[in-house]
């Protein structure tokens, strides 16, 4: 067990001295600084040969024991540029306050040159060099420049200032961001009477302009009245001519009105005569069909159903017509068939209608009894109706015979014939 801890123990540091040999041979810079190695010597594109690289940002490797690294910011800095009675063109004395901002420059050319300058420097060295150029710039500046151009254009005094030590901090291998001047003063009092001249030919000419402009507003505000004087009355005659075309157009209208009044009405009365013309047709159209309904077509129909109806009459009598003249016919044939008896069976089978039509005539009398008076003596009463009997039906006899020519008494008292089929 002691054996495996002494193996993990040595493992783990030889991993740690590996870690750092591997980390002592690669150099890492940020993109904010710059790392300078120093130690062999290297021969530069222009043939010259210096004993440094200048790694800007990312990775090298580096031999632990030769080479040593060194880094520098590339951060901006901030200084304040101040001169006290510096003289502008016209010996006036001037306090100028301003401030810049000033970087390592990274650029080539130019950043050999910073590193040659800076490199191992503490760090109020670079910002206490650039303010010592910088107002030395702004000396020579101000003596080209007269107070009101210092004064009233501070942009292009910086613009001057910046191209005047653009060249001087370039050959420091610094670079110039930022220039702003932030006061401009004088003790003598100059700017401030500079500024009350100003002021007083502002304020004259403010005067000036204010009288001006007063006679402007009042000529204007005559025109103006003028024109709204003009314009009201244009108003006016507008609204007059505007009063005039309404009543004359009102009047235009009130007349088409009455136009189409009477139009409409015309027209209304001619809707309401073809109205009452298409009702008419209607009554007519309706009452001809109600006739159709109620007149025609019932007669019709009942002439179509007499019609029908006399048509089957007439095909019965035709047929009962057909009937008897067949029984005709065939009584014919029974009575041919019959020979001699041939009348005693038509006697015969007449006799029954001759009785009823003999009866017949007495149908509407009612004998509700028969009272038989006895007068006395033999042959009265009973005896005397029942000898009355036999005259009675030799009268009927005589009657039949009258209307028939048949002697039914001597056919009903003859010997029958013998038939045909006995002999």
């Amino acid at each position: 067990m002691s054996f495996l801890i002494a193996v993990a123990a040595l493992v783990a540091l030889a991993l740690i001295v590996v870690t750092l040999a591997v980390k002592s041979f690669i150099v890492i810079c940020p993109p904010n600084r710059i790392a300078v190695i120093t130690g062999r010597t290297r021969e530069m594109p222009d043939g010259t040969k210096v004993g440094y690289r200048v790694l800007r940002g990312g990775r090298t490797l580096r031999w632990p024991i030769i080479e040593k690294v060194q880094f520098m910011d590339l951060n901006t800095i901030a200084i304040e540029v101040a001169v006290q009675n510096a003289y502008s063109r016209g010996a006036i004395p001037l306090n100028v306050q301003g401030i810049a901002n000033i970087k390592l420059s990274s650029r080539a050319g130019l950043l050999e040159n910073s590193v040659e300058r800076f490199l191992g420097r503490p760090a109020d060295y670079i910002p206490r060099l650039a303010k010592e150029t910088l107002e030395a710039n702004l000396r020579g500046v101000l003596a080209t420049l007269t107070p009101e151009e210092v004064n009233e254009d501070r942009l292009k005094f910086a613009q001057t200032l910046i191209e005047e030590a653009d060249d001087d901090i370039r050959k420091l291998g610094l670079e110039l961001d930022v220039l702003k001047i932030q006061n401009v003063t004088d003790e003598a009092g100059y700017l401030d009477s500079v500024g009350r001249r100003q002021t007083a030919l502002v304020l004259k000419e403010a005067r000036v302009a204010e009288a001006q402009r007063q006679a402007e507003a009042q000529a204007e505000e005559a025109a103006a009245q003028k024109r709204a004087e003009i314009a009201r009355v244009e108003a006016e005659l507008e609204v007059v001519e505007r009063q005039n075309e309404l009543r004359v157009r009102t009047a235009e209208l009130d007349l088409i009105a009455v136009a189409k009044e009477q139009q409409a009405k015309v027209e209304a009365d001619r809707s309401r005569v073809v109205a009452e013309q298409e009702l008419e047709l209607a009554r007519i159209e309706l009452q001809k069909r109600r006739l159709e309904a109620d007149v025609i077509a019932p007669a019709r129909a009942n002439k179509e159903a007499l019609e029908l109806q006399a048509k089957g009459e007439a095909a019965k009598i035709i047929e009962d017509g057909q009937a008897q003249i067949e029984v005709f016919r065939r009584l014919v044939e029974q009575y041919r068939s019959a020979g001699d008896d041939a009348e005693e069976i038509f006697v015969l089978n007449m006799l029954p209608d001759i009785i009823d039509k003999i009866v017949s005539t007495v149908n509407g009398i009612d004998i509700d009894r028969i009272s038989i008076i006895d007068g006395g003596g033999a042959e009265a009463g009973l005896p005397q109706m029942l000898s009355q009997l036999p005259g009675s039906v030799v009268k009927l006899s005589e009657q039949i015979e009258n209307a028939t020519g048949v002697d039914i008494l001597s056919r009903l008292s003859a010997p029958a014939r013998p038939s045909t089929s006995d002999s």
